[in-house]
């Protein structure tokens, strides 16, 4: 895991990542293909293998895998539920006052 210079965000490697999500290189490269995931930092050379991520996708990638394993979501639903649970987060964390 590195932390980039002026960033207090830590990037992942790709072969950090899969271990991370127990899932192989090839399945979070379909999900980036297809614009389910972001790179967040790109680096000269192989396309895959110059790939750095967000830590915070971690998270997301992990309840992608588990609903498409789980529930034989195809991987569109699969981000559609991870974006649906990054909101019931984002709103439980919000102050009780705002809610109203």
């Amino acid at each position: 895991m590195n932390v980039v210079q002026g960033d207090a965000r830590a990037w992942l490697e790709l072969e950090e990542l899969c271990a991370l999500v127990a899932a192989p290189p090839e399945w979070i490269a379909e999900r980036v293909h297809a614009g389910l995931v972001e790179v967040g930092l790109d680096a000269p050379g192989e396309p895959a293998q110059g790939w750095r991520f967000d830590s915070l996708v971690v998270a997301r990638l992990r309840s992608m895998r588990r609903t498409e394993l789980c529930y034989g979501a195809v991987p569109e639903l699969a981000a559609l539920v991870a974006d649906l649970e990054e909101e019931v987060a984002r709103l439980r964390a919000q102050p009780f006052a705002l809610r109203r």
